[in-house]
């Protein structure tokens, strides 16, 4: 068959079977290159992969990826780790601080300033009722004492009256212990000796002890209402630890909350406010609370007796003081060295 006019007549017959080997051919060339896939289709080139280098691709600095490796191998332990009510614990609390960044605080804060001045206010109002007729310059020392001078001067107003009017000065004064441990406000020291100056040995201890659970048992009940948010928000970090800790010693929960009132380990402003947020029951918070102040409230209460001869409240700690705070802490902590050794035995 003639070709058609207008083509070179040189042009080449191309067959079936020519373009048969030519497709066999390309297609082994591709099979040293890429392995075709079941369907015959022609792969594309793959995507360079960097998956050897992980962080490279993120300007991280040495330390940034050694404390990305920590907190991977943190989170593997925690996962192959047996399930426990004090794991599924600290899991919750770290999913609630995670929730307490991004949550507003503003409530919270408003909530805690009105519980704040209807206290003080109903405090400022007890006094103008129920206080004794007092001089212009006595008027002046009835304050919270700030200073040991301070202390000085209300407890030689206070002494004048309370023989006339005792009921009066023990409930102002128990009004005003509360209301300081409440709010976490500094002065309870001086309130603790002028206790000792004022009443009793034996009765000032007791009203001390008592004012101090009481005190810290709303501070405790306020935070756990209006104040978790803000724990978790602004001290994260310093809740999870304690709350590790206190983990490890939930079956003697009430000899460790002993030793951490006897000791400085810990403030007590610290201990009132995060101890809702971790699940501390507020049966052992009160009684740990209540027994755990009485040696350093001894020892405070005992420096009372001679208020007039301190110039300054470290006065008050001496090396007997501080052995015998020694002393109780060590005695705390007996009950539970004796209940592990009955346990090991056990086992």
């Amino acid at each position: 068959m003639a070709p058609p006019m207008g083509e070179s007549s040189t042009m080449k017959t191309v067959t079936r079977e020519d373009a048969t080997n030519s497709g066999q051919s390309n297609v082994k060339a591709l099979r040293k290159t890429y392995p075709l896939s079941p369907l015959g289709a022609t792969p594309r080139k793959p995507l360079p992969q960097n998956w050897k280098l992980p962080f490279k691709n993120y300007n991280l600095s040495d330390a940034e990826v050694a404390r990305i490796r920590k907190q991977i191998e943190t989170d593997r332990k925690r996962l192959v780790a047996p399930r426990t009510v004090e794991n599924d614990r600290l899991i919750d609390t770290r999913i609630k601080v995670t929730r307490a960044q991004s949550e507003s605080t503003r409530w919270n804060f408003v909530a805690l300033g009105i519980v704040f001045v209807l206290s003080a206010s109903s405090l400022a109002y007890i006094y103008l009722k129920f206080l004794p007729n007092l001089t212009e310059e006595e008027r002046s020392h009835i304050k919270v004492p700030k200073s040991i001078d301070d202390a000085k001067l209300l407890g030689a107003v206070l002494s004048t009256y309370t023989d006339e009017h005792y009921l009066h000065v023990v409930g102002g004064y128990f009004l005003t212990y509360i209301f300081l441990q409440s709010f976490a406000i500094p002065g309870s020291i001086f309130l603790s000796i002028l206790a000792g100056f004022l009443f009793p040995f034996p009765a000032a201890l007791f009203l001390v002890c008592l004012c101090s659970a009481l005190g810290a048992s709303f501070c405790y009940l306020l935070f756990y209402l209006v104040g978790r948010t803000l724990v978790l928000k602004y001290i994260p970090d310093r809740v999870t630890q304690w709350q590790a800790k206190v983990a490890h010693h939930r079956q003697h929960l009430l000899n460790y909350m002993i030793f951490l009132r006897i000791t400085p380990f810990l403030p007590n402003w610290f201990i009132n406010i995060t101890s809702p947020v971790i699940n501390v029951p507020l049966m052992p918070f009160f009684i740990g609370t209540f027994l755990g102040v009485a040696p350093p409230s001894f020892v405070a209460i005992q420096a009372g007796t001679t208020l007039h001869l301190l110039t300054s409240s470290r006065d008050a700690v001496t090396a007997q003081s501080i052995a015998l705070l020694i002393a109780f802490a060590t005695l705390s902590l007996l009950p539970v060295v004796f209940r592990r050794k009955l346990q090991a035995k056990m086992d």
